[in-house]
């Protein structure tokens, strides 16, 4: 196991890790494919089971891509984090066999984050764009005061 008791950074190996703690991402299917300076790409294979009534990849499973995407960029820098806010916009139904998303941290401040997301279908056409903000935490989840 890699997990790190709250405050202290995971090795570089434990992120796919920390992905896989919630029973959430394990049964969507996420996984880490990239560490980038800015950001991380994670992936999904689309299954049955994510698909809405149209046959398309249901836009909760985009939304929920995006913010692990950047959830686990900023906790590579150290951060423990929730969701403030969500924005995403749907470009074009998603149907291949998986769908990509890449996070870009755009700003890290004393108590919020934000970052953009780049939602890719199978043939790397942008299916979404989002933006994220987070609010960084302390330990115990306490909102950090600077």
């Amino acid at each position: 196991m890699c997990l790190r008791p709250f405050g202290r950074h995971p090795g570089a190996s434990c992120y796919h890790e920390f992905l896989l703690a919630t029973n959430f991402n394990q049964y969507v299917g996420i996984r880490l494919l990239r560490k980038h300076p800015n950001g991380v790409t994670v992936e999904c294979r689309v299954r049955k089971e994510l698909m809405n009534f149209a046959g398309v990849l249901h836009g909760g499973v985009t939304a929920t891509l995006a913010d692990v995407a950047v959830g686990q960029a900023l906790m590579q820098r150290g951060h423990k984090t929730t969701t403030v806010e969500l924005k995403i916009n749907y470009l074009r139904p998603i149907t291949g066999s998986k769908v990509t998303a890449r996070s870009h941290v755009l700003r890290i401040g004393k108590t919020l984050s934000t970052a953009r997301v780049d939602v890719f279908d199978e043939s790397k056409n942008l299916a979404a764009v989002a933006l994220v903000t987070y609010m960084l935490l302390e330990s115990g989840g306490r909102v950090v005061r600077k």
